[in-house]
């Protein structure tokens, strides 16, 4: 759920340093995690009928060895070689023993030239029955310009990667929330992070002329009895116990809910079919605070 200095000239990729390519099967939990987020994915993608699939944003390869052994068949790319490098030693280690994985093709994906891949992988013909850019990674993609251009031409490419009666599925924090408050929304659901080795998240917003224009997290994440070499630093827990963790920083552009939905409307039409879920719900109560904002909109 990286991006790269390739996706535009001057956008570095957050993810080169490794840091946050190490730890993020501790970041994102484990079974609980599969379980729970694959049972709303497989059943969201059924629902539509989706057998192709590509993940825009496949980071580690988490979320598309999922939909694999789920049955739906699957190219994934990341714009990140550190993250990408990891799904390619999840495929090795997989394909051993189940001749599945011998299919997958992964590469390195520019959503700004999501069409010249093929050096990487091969799209198929006529178009995905779903694209999926998910885990606020949408939001890494900076406005430079400030009229959303990269957004919207990255979103345009996706829209041509998708079959006629295709879904792009997206989503991103509930930033209305964090630019209001200051801080992430604390909700029961954490959806795709659920690793239990979090031990904090610091949230800082920049404004430029009183407009919220970046969002970055700082993360600590819990390496207690993991060889890490030099790369930690010790804190003290509320009961007093002191643990090392590893750090690193993500900045991420605030996609507002309505501005977002106007974006997509823009692009696929304002007669698209679109749904909004918070959190994978399509009918919260009244009260939920949501963490995520995950949109589904077909191309007509």
């Amino acid at each position: 759920m990286g991006m790269s200095s390739r996706l535009v000239q001057g956008v570095q990729d957050q993810y080169s340093d490794g840091k946050a390519a190490k730890v993020w099967h501790l970041y994102i939990g484990g079974k609980k995690r599969t379980n729970e987020y694959k049972e709303k994915m497989v059943n969201l993608l059924k629902e539509h009928g989706v057998q192709t699939v590509l993940d825009a944003a496949c980071g580690t390869g988490v979320d598309s060895v999922m939909l694999l052994e789920a049955g739906f068949t699957v190219k994934s790319v990341d714009a990140s070689d550190k993250m990408l490098k990891y799904a390619y030693k999840l495929r090795w280690q997989r394909h051993k023993n189940n001749p599945l994985y011998d299919d997958w093709e992964i590469g390195e994906g520019d959503w700004l030239d999501l069409e010249n891949c093929e050096d990487t992988i091969t799209h198929p013909e006529g178009g995905y029955d779903a694209v999926i850019c998910i885990g606020n990674s949408f939001a890494h993609l900076p406005d430079f310009a400030g009229d959303n251009s990269l957004h919207k031409l990255a979103i345009s490419n996706f829209h041509k990667m998708l079959k006629p009666g295709g879904i792009l599925i997206i989503d991103h924090r509930n930033y209305d929330h964090i630019i209001k408050y200051g801080a992430l929304p604390n909700s029961s659901s954490k959806l795709y992070y659920q690793g239990d080795r979090i031990h904090k998240i610091k949230t800082s917003v920049l404004t430029v002329d009183r407009e919220a224009t970046m969002v970055t997290l700082d993360y600590e994440i819990d390496i207690s009895g993991i060889p890490f070499g030099k790369d930690q630093t010790m804190r003290t827990k509320p009961d007093g116990s002191v643990i090392p963790v590893s750090q690193f920083r993500l900045s991420y552009y605030p996609h507002l809910l309505d501005n977002f939905t106007g974006m997509l409307k823009g692009i696929f039409g304002e007669g698209a079919e679109h749904q909004t879920y918070s959190d994978f719900q399509s009918d919260p109560p009244a009260d939920y605070i949501s963490s995520y904002y995950i949109h589904v909109i077909k191309k007509q």
